[in-house]
């Protein structure tokens, strides 16, 4: 009898501490709520610098993938180990994995500690998004679908280098 009342009032003290630490804010409750909605393009860009978030947001929207990710995470290089193997990620032998798609959460997982250059960014998130095209895991598929990404990609470049090139001639010339 005693252990059941000492467990009553424990349980009754508890349940008022915690009820305390609600937060009634509306304020903080939305910064925190919008702080990782996904923006018009239907995504969210996560743990990216600003300069990561503009480049990955410009690259899909040139790739124009027919399936957009929820979520581009980027993330350290240990919180992206755990997470491949949470979701039990198998890397060919010889191989290395610099992001990996989930295809059950649309998520795309980035080492943010293994970000090489803008150029090999675009070039793997195309594969990444190849993975979500073709709903599948096989590295053939993705690649056969990330093609038509990656040339969007390099289309899109054309213009920039012509006109760089104009430029520079032009001063030449003058």
């Amino acid at each position: 009898m005693r252990l059941r009342l000492w467990t009553t009032l424990f349980l009754v003290t508890i349940a008022q501490v915690a009820w305390g630490q609600t937060s009634t804010n509306p304020k903080l409750v939305n910064a925190e709520a919008t702080s990782h909605e996904p923006s018009a393009s239907g995504y969210s860009v996560i743990g990216a610098t600003p300069e990561q978030e503009a480049l990955v947001r410009a690259q899909i929207r040139t790739m124009q993938p027919d399936v957009n990710p929820l979520r581009v995470l980027f993330v350290p290089h240990w919180k992206y180990m755990d997470t491949a193997r949470t979701f039990h990620l198998h890397v060919p032998a010889g191989y290395t994995s610099a992001m990996f798609t989930h295809l059950p959460s649309r998520s795309v997982f980035i080492d943010s500690d293994r970000y090489v250059s803008d150029d090999s960014l675009g070039y793997w998130v195309a594969h990444e998004l190849g993975h979500l095209a073709a709903n599948s895991v096989s590295e053939n598929a993705a690649d056969k679908a990330a093609r038509e990404y990656r040339k969007r990609l390099k289309d899109a470049r054309k213009p920039d280098v012509l006109l760089r090139g104009f430029v520079t001639r032009s001063k030449l010339v003058s």
